[in-house]
């Protein structure tokens, strides 16, 4: 398995293969929708969608957006735009208008697909407050003046709205393009072409656009599919968002590059996860760390059969020791695996075997996958760091993006001469060659002089009964330059009978002084990004904020 053979061929290519290996395959189910699609079926719907795009005037290399949830429409739209060279330009669902308006200038996207709305906000409002030329328009070709290259707003839904062309009318002027004329767009496409582009999440920072090409994207999904054994009797559970790398590469591509089925949850909500498990007989489950910590809380309360559970990953964020613990044992899932990376790698770097001891699938983030390289080096010097030491994790092969969008500093900085990818991420590499994550560079908090992991106390306060989370930043203090602060979430059941005293002095009786935290704060949920990425940043607002900070 570990024997690694490239795959080079475009998205498009590979999906026709899939289609003509596994016809019957389910290969898109919305359980909820009613909505069943073999990979034949997907094949030839989203040849129809293509050329509607063409007909609309979409040629290769232009950039197009799309604003949506995890809707069928957004699975599509990736297959349509890759069949044409199109470059698919995620946006996250949480983005407001400033960040919508910075998105499409960014990125020069040409059109922008989007849905009514997410959870409270209208996305129709926000882009009628960005565009207000738009409600005087008919849906023909548009031109602002603020954004140049953008020509088309089209609206998915069943409603009309002034200036937006409508999305299932693609399919009746694609009426119009024949399939030669198809075939020859797809002719056009190199395995080596940008397809798809991610903005980094912004926490600090403008986000960046990483640009990702076929290459990147399927043989890494190929790579973490094998890792997990995966095969076209799979079928996964999809809860995380499909704008970021988890949803589009580890689970969509992932499913494709394997004949497997999809199963998405178009928001996450752990009843409609746990019911599509349940119903779809799935095999599979992904989720970010507090995800499964929603799904083994219901689990408490009700039944489910999980029975069909085998693998999954866990991802997005440090993985608690605890929790995966509890995911193996209550849930059935026997081979998870943890992968370890980021947007710019496509975005796995490492990733646990299945076939791994428990405590390895527990402790460390896996060896490399295959086909690329890791290193750790020591921050200040660029020398390679021996096993046991602590540096930076370093990772090169096909899965480093070829850069980010019109940022080549950004990508110089990130890029060393040599390809290696830098990830500002702190890690030790074992004796047995697995990786292990300490943190990140700028979250390290530096307390008179000892520097400190937060990742280190997040661990050692998981194994108190009444801790469910917990999140460890750093805050100003005079004296000793920073402090420790814990953002602790308890059981319900504790409620009532735990003190924020009470885990500090838990802290003291077994761990150094300097790591017990100067402020423990009770809440009852996190800041996070749509991709389910806890924001420490406001966390340390926060904190800042409440306890005066500002002045020491």
């Amino acid at each position: 398995m570990e024997g690694f053979s490239e795959i080079k061929q475009t998205m498009g290519g590979l999906l026709e293969e899939i289609a003509k290996n596994y016809p019957e395959n389910d290969a898109l189910v919305y359980p909820f929708r009613n909505l069943r699609l073999t990979y034949k079926e997907l094949d030839k719907e989203t040849d129809k969608l293509a050329k509607g795009l063409v007909k609309l005037g979409v040629k290769k290399g232009d950039h197009i957006a799309v604003w949506a949830h995890n809707i069928p429409e957004w699975v599509l739209l990736l297959y349509a735009t890759a069949k044409i060279g199109a470059v698919l330009v995620t946006v996250n669902t949480l983005y407001r208008s400033r960040e919508l308006s910075y998105i499409l200038k960014q990125s020069d996207a040409k059109m922008l697909f989007l849905v009514e709305g997410f959870k409270m906000q209208n996305y129709v409002e926000t882009v009628y407050d960005i565009l207000p030329e738009l409600k005087e328009t008919s849906d023909q070709e548009l031109n602002f003046e603020e954004y140049p290259f953008l020509k088309r707003v089209v609206f998915i839904g069943d409603r009309k709205h002034t200036g937006m062309f409508d999305y299932y009318n693609l399919y009746k002027i694609g009426e119009d393009i024949s399939d030669a004329q198809l075939k020859a767009k797809k002719d056009e496409c190199s395995y080596q072409d940008v397809i798809n582009m991610q903005y980094t999440s912004g926490t600090t920072g403008f986000p960046k656009g990483v640009m990702l090409t076929h290459h990147n994207l399927l043989n890494n999904a190929y790579a973490i599919g094998q890792c997990m054994r995966f095969s076209d009797k799979d079928r996964l559970c999809i809860p995380v968002p499909f704008f970021h790398c988890f949803g589009l590469v580890l689970s969509i591509l992932v499913c494709q590059t394997h004949g497997a089925a999809m199963i998405p949850v178009e928001s996450f909500n752990p009843l409609e996860v746990l019911k599509s498990v349940e119903r779809e007989k799935c095999t599979a489950l992904h989720g970010v760390p507090t995800m499964f910590i929603s799904e083994l809380q219901l689990l408490e309360k009700e039944n489910f059969d999980l029975s069909h559970l085998r693998t999954g990953i866990m991802a997005g964020s440090t993985c608690p020791i605890e929790v995966m613990r509890k995911v193996i044992d209550k849930m059935n899932m026997t081979d998870i695996t943890i992968v370890y990376g980021q947007t710019e790698s496509s975005p796995g770097i490492t990733q646990t075997r299945v076939d791994d001891d428990i405590d390895v699938r527990v402790s460390t983030v896996g060896r490399e996958l295959p086909g690329i390289e890791a290193k750790i080096v020591d921050p200040e010097t660029g020398r390679e760091c021996a096993p046991g030491v602590q540096g930076e994790m370093c990772a090169r092969g096909y899965n480093v993006m070829k850069g980010y969008y019109k940022m080549p500093e950004a990508t110089a900085k990130a890029i060393d001469n040599e390809g290696w990818l830098h990830t500002g991420d702190l890690a030790v590499k074992t004796e047995e060659g697995n990786y292990v994550i300490t943190g990140r560079i700028k979250d390290m908090i530096i307390r008179g002089g000892e520097n400190i992991y937060p990742r280190e106390i997040e661990e050692f306060l998981y194994t108190h009964p009444a801790v469910e989370d917990v999140q460890i930043v750093g805050v100003p203090d005079k004296k000793y330059g920073e402090e420790i602060m814990a953002f602790v979430k308890i059981y319900e059941e504790y409620e009532d009978k735990i003190k924020e005293k009470d885990i500090m002095e838990y802290c003291k009786e077994q761990i150094a002084d300097y790591k017990v935290p100067r402020y423990v704060e009770f809440v009852s949920e996190y800041p996070m990004t749509a991709s389910g990425k806890i924001q420490k940043y406001k966390l340390r607002e926060k904190a800042i904020e409440k306890y005066s900070l500002q002045e020491r």
